[in-house]
């Protein structure tokens, strides 16, 4: 039987492949048209090179070494990632900033990783990483458009897309990544951060809350956030990760800091890859004498199979 996370994988490629098709055929993408196909094939070559390198480095076989179908599912991550930084970066007609985008992404994983129960876990959310560096460094280039999601259409459309968006997302979170703990933390904290920032700011509460109607605010939600990978797994875990988000990005605003979103995963990310490294040094140092791992008691649990080191 597929593992739920492949699945999950599986899901969330066709829907971001299809979304960005649409996209730039009726909805009202502003990118250049080359602008995916040179992400896909940034993401692809260099996942190859770099898994290769690490696996000879640790003496291990590649993880797409095998039939198709395995080399299909290790490129499943760095496809996601691909395309959530093509859709979501605007560079006008330049491509060199969605390039370095998703090589921050995919090189991410190699580098942002600690190891738990004895295997290397990256924690840093890949594409999320990507778009927040770019948008340091490259001052010219920002966030697509919220409107650009929806240029095109009429009234309807402009309801339906964000509605086929969160039905699909909450089902596909609900029935394999098991993130709809994370995604309720989230969304409550989103509300709690405007409704004090309104109360105790003079900010104005529609506007406060307005974005969360947004197509990109719903993107993030379903799709960002929630990656497998690098997100808890416990329920109370994931509560405290995203009421964490929702905290961080509200004093980013209070901060009058933009792009806060991306930039408030970052530091959520950030905060836990540190913790759980302290951790589990901890938890070596405590182990008994000639013990490899920490108790069993004491793990933090972690994905299975090949998904245990994807991303979206």
């Amino acid at each position: 039987m597929p593992d739920p996370r492949i699945k999950a994988l599986r899901r969330f490629a066709l829907s971001i492949s299809v979304f960005t098709v649409l996209g730039h055929v009726w909805l009202g993408f502003e990118q250049a048209y080359l602008t995916p196909v040179v992400a896909l094939l940034t993401a692809y070559a260099l996942s190859l090179l770099l898994e290769t390198v690490d696996a000879w480095a640790r003496h291990t076989t590649p993880r797409w070494r095998g039939s198709p179908v395995d080399l299909v599912n290790f490129l499943l991550p760095a496809h996601i990632a691909a395309l959530a930084c093509a859709m979501l970066l605007y560079g006008n007609q330049r491509l060199l900033p969605t390039v370095f985008a998703v090589a921050v992404a995919v090189s991410g994983k190699y580098v942002f990783r600690v190891r738990v129960n004895g295997s290397l876990r990256h924690m840093m959310n890949p594409s999320n990483f990507g778009i927040a560096v770019t948008l340091i460094l490259f001052s010219a280039v920002a966030i697509a458009p919220p409107y650009q999601f929806t240029e095109t259409t009429g009234t309807i459309v402009d309801w339906a897309v964000p509605a086929a968006i969160l039905t699909a997302g909450t089902m596909l979170n609900g029935k394999l990544t098991g993130k709809l703990p994370l995604i309720a933390a989230w969304v409550g904290g989103f509300a709690l951060q405007a409704v004090l920032r309104a109360v105790f700011l003079d900010v104005a509460l529609v506007s406060a809350l307005v974005a969360m109607t947004g197509v990109a605010f719903v993107l993030f939600t379903n799709y960002m956030i929630t990656d497998p990978g690098t997100t808890p797994v416990r329920p109370r875990d994931q509560v405290l990760f995203g009421l964490s988000t929702a905290g961080v990005y509200g004093l980013l605003l209070v901060a009058h800091i933009t792009f806060g979103l991306f930039f408030a995963l970052v530091i959520v990310c950030g905060a836990r890859l540190v913790i759980t490294w302290f951790r589990e040094r901890l938890h070596s140092r405590r182990a008994p004498a000639g013990a490899t791992h920490p108790a069993p008691a004491r793990r933090l649990p972690e994905p299975a199979g090949l998904a245990r080191r994807a991303v979206s």
